[in-house]
């Protein structure tokens, strides 16, 4: 598919079928989010690649929902803030660019035809304790892996009209 067809197919996939993942498929989806562009290229993040079969009680401790352990395979991007690329005001880039993996983590899987859903609503303390992460790093979202058991539904998403301003913020967006 081509890109736009991509960025208007994938979807948030709330049900999964248990099938495995080819060890291919998952494989390209990995591949795909690491060449993913970084602040200075200096990649400070690390995914984690956690199968549920064993561990759907654990993963359900970093969010509490039947269909985020339905599907076999759990990733979380973990930020890696001292690796990372510093504004000179002080921003540390680790969270733009573990989103940026993330992104191109999710597109490539749909084009894998696997589902995802970004998970950024989740338990930080319990995610370090079931990563086994070190004090140094940060979670920032996790997603589930696997084949979807639906279909993707309508989409609302506001026109780009209402969300793109030209040169300057007070000039109204144009069409």
């Amino acid at each position: 598919m081509d890109f736009r067809e991509l960025a208007e197919y994938r979807y948030s996939v709330r049900t999964y079928l248990t099938d495995p993942v080819p060890d291919d498929l998952l494989k390209q989806v990995l591949t795909a989010a690491t060449l993913a562009p970084t602040a200075d290229n200096r990649q400070p993040f690390q995914l984690v690649v956690m199968h549920t079969i064993a561990r759907k009680d654990e993963l359900r401790r970093i969010y509490d929902r039947d269909w985020f352990v339905q599907a076999p395979i759990v990733i979380g991007i973990v930020a890696v803030p001292s690796e990372a690329w510093v504004r000179s005001d002080g921003v540390n880039y680790s969270w733009v660019d573990a989103a940026i993996v993330m992104d191109h983590l999710i597109l490539a899987a749909t084009d894998a035809g696997l589902g995802t859903c970004w998970i950024g609503d989740f338990n930080p303390k319990e995610a370090y304790l079931v990563m086994g992460l070190p004090p140094e790093v940060e979670p920032v979202a996790f997603t589930p892996l696997g084949f979807p058991a639906d279909e993707p539904g309508w989409k609302r998403r506001q026109p780009a009209r209402e969300l793109v301003r030209w040169e300057r913020w007070e000039q109204d967006a144009q069409p």
